[in-house]
C-alpha cells in the first residue's frame, strides 16, 4: 500500500485500500496450473498474501505509518512528538488530530 485516501486538513478519517483477495486468486489460480518445481514457490506466495490478507485495517494503517516514517528517515521514538512531526513531513495535508490517531495505532500495533 502506497499511500491511504481520505488524507486532507478537513477529513481525519483514514480509508485503508485491498487488493490482497485479487492477488491470492491470481495466486491460486497460477498454483492451478503450475509445475511440480514452481509450486513450492507458489506455495509460499499464497500462504505470505494470506497471512498479510488476515490484517486489521488498524494494524494496516499502523504499517503504513512505519512505511511513511520511513520514507522521510525517521528513525526515533514512534510514541514521540517528532514521529507526529515527521508524518506530517511525509504527509503533508494530514491534520495533526489524523496524525496523532494514525501515531496511536501505530504504537498500539507494534511490529
Amino acid at each position: 500500500m502506497t499511500g491511504i485516501m481520505g488524507l486532507s486538513k478537513k477529513n481525519n478519517f483514514v480509508l485503508a485500500i485491498r487488493d490482497a483477495d485479487v492477488i491470492a486468486a491470481a495466486l491460486r489460480r497460477a498454483l492451478a496450473e503450475a509445475s511440480p518445481q514452481d509450486r513450492p514457490g507458489l506455495e509460499r506466495a499464497a500462504a505470505l498474501v494470506e497471512s498479510t490478507a488476515a490484517a486489521t485495517e488498524s494494524q494496516l494503517r499502523a504499517r503504513w505509518v512505519r512505511s511513511r516514517l520511513a520514507a522521510v528517515g525517521f528513525t526515533g521514538d514512534i510514541t514521540s512528538v517528532a514521529a507526529v512531526k515527521a508524518l506530517r513531513q511525509a504527509e503533508p495535508k494530514l491534520s495533526l488530530l489524523a496524525a496523532v490517531q494514525l501515531q496511536k495505532e501505530a504504537v498500539a500495533h507494534p511490529e
